[in-house]
């Protein structure tokens, strides 16, 4: 029997570790070539001793199963060297079908406290980062008029959390690079959507602990496994699953969800046009019942993981 990914290359960013490993794990397993990029940082985003012993013990699983893989130490940060993750896929297995966008770093802090290095730092690897993987992959994937884009978003910035202000604004932007790579580049067959992860990684475990409830909460998160994640992802890469594109998608463990996009809700209007007392008296009371509360991720979600 066929493997759905066969003769597909693939490059996954951040797959040393957590759901990029089981991404990569997984694709090749159904028949992708696979450039497994990480660059051996520790959460923060900074390098540890042995930093190419997640990427090549991930390319060491994959070829002791019978599958191809080749490590990658870059970081998707640096445009230079997401130009050479491309380039390695081309080079070594001749072609490039998908881009998985999962590197990740975390530095919460509350607004007021956050420097212009924490945010720099998250943005620059996070939006940055899809962004310089994405813009060296699509040449190629207008050449050969076919290709997938696959991005990591989080509910962080579709709903909104405390203390993840670089965070949030990332992820959002994702959301928007997503949308318009799969506007731009629908006519050459090519795909792109988000996925928004609910998943045990130590990115999670970072965040702190506050309260029992927050103790709660992350128990909770435990029993979603980063090998929830990568069935959806692996599917998005096939020829079936590139027909589907623009949208935001959701996991928890056995759950699978198509979030909203933004769209009005409501509409006020007046012939005279408005004034400042108009807005006040008039425009504002009336969205008043229709706007959103300032709900957190967790506020959503209620209901443990199924």
């Amino acid at each position: 029997m066929s493997k759905l990914l066969e003769g597909k290359v693939a490059l996954v960013t951040g797959a040393g570790r957590g759901i990029g490993r089981e991404i990569a794990l997984l694709m090749a397993s159904e028949g992708a070539r696979v450039i497994v990029n990480d660059l051996g940082s520790n959460e923060k985003g900074e390098a540890e001793s042995a930093s190419n012993v997640p990427a090549m013990e991930v390319v060491h699983a994959i070829r002791e199963a019978g599958g191809e893989a080749e490590a990658n130490f870059g970081s998707v940060a640096d445009r230079k060297d997401a130009k050479a993750m491309v380039e390695q896929a081309v080079d070594t297995f001749g072609r490039i079908d998908c881009v998985v966008n999962n590197a990740g770093i975390l530095r919460d802090v509350i607004f007021h406290r956050m420097t212009p290095e924490e945010w720099d730092i998250v943005i620059n690897v996070h939006l940055n980062g899809s962004f310089n993987t994405s813009h060296f992959a699509a040449p190629h994937f207008k050449a050969q008029g076919s290709g997938v884009f696959v991005h990591f978003t989080s509910t962080s910035g579709l709903i909104g959390n405390f203390g993840q202000a670089n965070y949030s604004a990332a992820k959002m932007g994702i959301i928007g690079l997503s949308k318009s790579l799969a506007l731009d580049m629908h006519r050459f067959g090519v795909s792109s959507n988000c996925v928004a992860p609910f998943a045990w990684s130590r990115l999670v475990g970072t965040i702190p602990i506050n309260s029992e409830a927050d103790a709660e909460r992350i128990e909770k998160a435990k029993q979603s496994t980063p090998a929830k994640i990568a069935p959806l992802v692996a599917g998005l890469a096939t020829e079936e699953g590139r027909k589907i594109t623009g949208q935001i998608f959701g996991v928890r463990r056995n759950e699978m969800y198509l979030f909203s996009q933004n769209r009005p809700i409501r509409s006020v209007h007046t012939a005279e046009g408005w004034t400042p007392t108009s807005v006040v008296e008039t425009a504002l009371p009336a969205f008043a019942g229709s706007a959103y509360p300032l709900d957190r991720s967790s506020d959503i979600f209620t209901w443990d993981p199924i």
